[in-house]
């Protein structure tokens, strides 16, 4: 794929030469004979490389460069400069400049450099990726449940639909991030393009434009830089949405407008940007009653459901606990350093009787706790919150009095909420303590709470 370019140099003879070498090293220039035609390309196109001359015939490129990274912020930029005028080198590197070139240029060293800065430009975004991506890849367990297994099956269909957006529906702790991820594996051939995590719940309502599609320098009183979105670092990957009905309607709507067209405008700014990026959404919530309420808007709702996908809850598809409870023993044993950890026979039936009101996260710190608590080799399953009885399901037994019972069906909303509360009284009130014990981030324990 070809990498573009602008080349803004007023020297005809040189530009044309240079042209030349750098396209045959895969990039797609734009050449620009002034400041005033590389701003009126700069408007058409972002650009991954500028090559800039410091004299021009309408003004300084140094002084330009400030003015070309808040348009361009993701752009590597190498300033040409007269020779021997090392002070003018030191002062466009500190504008933001990625590295300079002296005149006369040589051809390759200028090629070279160009090449340097666009791969050091991508290392820094593939570490924008991995930054968003510290909770770590888990190992996805081939489902053994029919349910499941429709649901792998179409996911494997919508992966040769790059750009279609995808709304994954289920319970907490289902497993809709691994599917998601699972998605963006099938769909990136290379295995390079970035996977892009972000919990909607978790960002303050002020900022979380600024967070999906970025912002101009002085947008707002803190914008000291332009910075780059979610939305423009994910772009050729995936931007995985979790929690979508927390956004609100005023960025719903923005975000309606680059689902359908793929364009969007960093806030505080006048220039559209493009991004490739597919946007996987996920909820628990209850959207269909956002739309009544008016909290979700119904056009997004549609745009998002082009592929809609119920994750059903573990104890629908109880095929998949020996499996999942197996695979996710093997990974934290590696990563806790107990190695060679089995689940005893008691274990194996506790886990059968448990209804999962967590689902596979709930599991995951079940056998986490576990690891920790218990001597092993063999998982009993006996010393997790207080003994067996915290594993058993409820009981109608006039002992069971510890258990988590509900006397009448409730809509799963509240059900989730007084099972948050009973965590927490269980707990003592250790708030930090009861969100982990959930498998819940600390402010979506706090939404929960309320």
């Amino acid at each position: 794929m070809s990498i573009p370019a602008l080349f803004v140099d007023d020297d005809r003879a040189f530009s044309t030469i240079a042209t030349v070498a750098l396209q045959r090293e895969g990039f797609a220039l734009t050449l620009a004979r002034s400041l005033h035609e590389a701003r009126a390309a700069l408007a058409q196109a972002t650009p991954a490389l500028v090559v800039l001359d410091r004299r021009l015939p309408d003004g300084d490129g140094l002084s330009f460069l400030g003015e070309l990274k808040a348009q361009a912020p993701g752009a590597a930029v190498v300033m040409v400069t007269a020779h021997g005028d090392i002070a003018s080198a030191v002062d466009a590197v500190r504008a933001g400049a990625a590295d300079y070139v002296t005149k006369p240029v040589e051809l390759s060293d200028l090629v070279l450099r160009a090449r340097r800065a666009v791969d050091t430009g991508r290392l820094k975004d593939r570490l924008e990726a991995a930054e968003a991506e510290l909770s770590g890849r888990r190992r996805l367990v081939p489902p053994a449940s029919a349910a499941m297994q429709r649901v792998f099956s179409m996911l494997e269909r919508i992966a040769a639909s790059p750009r279609s957006p995808v709304l994954l529906l289920g319970e907490t702790g289902v497993g809709k991030e691994q599917l998601a991820r699972h998605l963006h594996a099938l769909s990136s051939r290379d295995g390079g393009a970035p996977f892009i995590h972000i919990n909607c719940a978790a960002l303050p309502e002020q900022t979380v434009e600024s967070e999906l599609f970025g912002h101009e320098k002085g947008a707002f009183t803190d914008a000291r830089a332009a910075r780059r979105g979610l939305v423009e670092v994910a772009h050729g990957g995936t931007l995985f949405l979790d929690e979508v009905g927390e956004l609100p309607l005023a960025l719903q709507a923005k975000l309606l407008t680059f689902l359908d067209s793929g364009r969007f405008r960093r806030l505080g700014g006048t220039t559209e940007q493009t991004s490739s990026a597919r946007i996987v959404a996920a909820t628990n919530r209850d959207l269909p009653t956002q739309l009544r309420e008016g909290t979700f808007r119904e056009d997004l709702w549609f745009r998002l459901g082009v592929f809609r996908i119920d994750v059903p809850p573990l104890r629908e598809r109880r095929e998949d606990i020996p499996s999942l409870a197996e695979g996710l023993l093997t990974e934290l044993s590696r990563e806790l350093g107990r190695r060679d950890m089995t689940l005893g026979t008691r274990a194996r039936a506790r886990l059968a009787q448990y209804a999962f009101p967590g689902n596979v996260r709930e599991l995951r710190n079940i056998l986490e706790r576990a690891l920790v608590l218990e001597p092993g080799p063999e998982l009993e399953l006996e010393v997790l919150g207080g003994g067996p009885a915290a594993l058993a399901p409820p009981s109608a037994e006039a002992g069971a009095t510890d258990a988590f019972r509900v006397e009448q069906p409730l809509p799963m909303e509240d059900l989730e909420r007084a099972y948050v509360r009973w965590v927490l009284e269980k707990l003592g009130g250790r708030r930090m303590e009861a969100a982990k014990a959930l498998g819940l981030s600390y402010p979506t324990f706090l939404k929960r709470l309320e």
